[in-house]
């Protein structure tokens, strides 16, 4: 029988508004007919975010802060030894646009770094720790993740943490091609990757959205909810069509929260829903 789980990256926020404020009747459905619980997703003493957060939801419980580099090179398959993720920042601490990343990598070359730009304010650094300035956040270095999954759990997502854990942590991976990680991505074709791995008989399916933390980083509230939106009709619905014609499980939930008034994640325990089998049919 098997399980669907929705990662919502970053989905609630510390007062649960962006999701009470979401027309999100799928969900709301799941939830009267299912089972809705809190889960703790950041284990103590580590800080919010995805590298904590979906090891857990996957299976695992880092018990020291998980290297970024090393999930951002899983990722993008980079194979390039000791490196380090950098986030770019402007000058009032908020991410840096693309071309701003750009231009702060060609920097990092002319001082001899090997550095790929892999998307927005985002960069893996190679060789040498780069110096840590206003403009520039070096992640530092961190737990490796055991190989503890196998290719009975599929993840589905774009190339970001999700699928970098994923592989790290042993699962197979898929990444449609327009899947971008924002509110902009293909959620058609993660739906369509979903009912693959459902017919191949995987023991379990994970389809990751990062449209809602995205836009709460940009400190956007109205995107993250216009996204939720989405995600219900386009994602939540056919997924609980899915699940019901496979007799399994659907959970949904998010690895932590964004608040979308500070752009910043927290560690507030995050709702879950779980649905199935127990019903006879999907929830109007």
């Amino acid at each position: 029988m098997v399980e669907v789980l929705l990662i919502l990256d970053g989905a609630s926020d510390p007062c649960g508004e962006s999701l009470a404020q979401a027309r999100m009747p799928h969900l709301d459905a799941l939830s009267r007919a299912g089972e809705v619980t809190r889960l703790t997703t950041v284990p103590p003493g580590l800080q919010p975010g995805s590298e904590s957060a979906i090891p857990v939801l996957l299976g695992h419980t880092p018990a020291a802060p998980v290297d970024r580099a090393a999930i951002e090179a899983a990722a993008h398959g980079i194979d390039i030894g000791e490196a380090w993720r950098v986030d770019v920042r402007t000058a009032d601490g908020t991410r840096a646009d693309a071309t701003a990343t750009a231009h702060a990598a060609d920097r990092l070359r002319d001082a001899g770094h090997r550095v790929h730009h892999l998307r927005g304010h985002r960069l893996l650094v190679a060789g040498a720790a780069p110096v840590a300035t206003d403009e520039l956040v070096v992640w530092p270095r961190g737990a490796t993740l055991p190989r503890v999954l196998d290719a009975r759990t599929l993840v589905i997502g774009a190339r970001g943490a999700a699928i970098g854990i994923a592989r790290l942590l042993g699962a197979d991976t898929v990444v449609p091609d327009a899947a971008t990680g924002d509110v902009d991505t293909d959620l058609a074709a993660k739906l369509d990757a979903a009912r693959a791995g459902v017919a191949e008989r995987r023991d379990r399916v994970v389809v990751h959205v990062g449209g809602a933390d995205e836009a709460a980083h940009r400190r956007d509230r109205a995107a993250k909810v216009a996204f939720l939106e989405r995600v219900d009709a386009e994602l939540i619905g056919p997924l609980a069509a899915l699940v019901d014609d496979a007799d399994g499980t659907l959970r949904i939930c998010p690895d932590h929260g964004c608040d979308p008034d500070t752009g910043r994640h927290d560690a507030v325990p995050v709702p879950h829903v779980r649905w199935g089998p127990a019903r006879s049919a999907v929830p109007a």
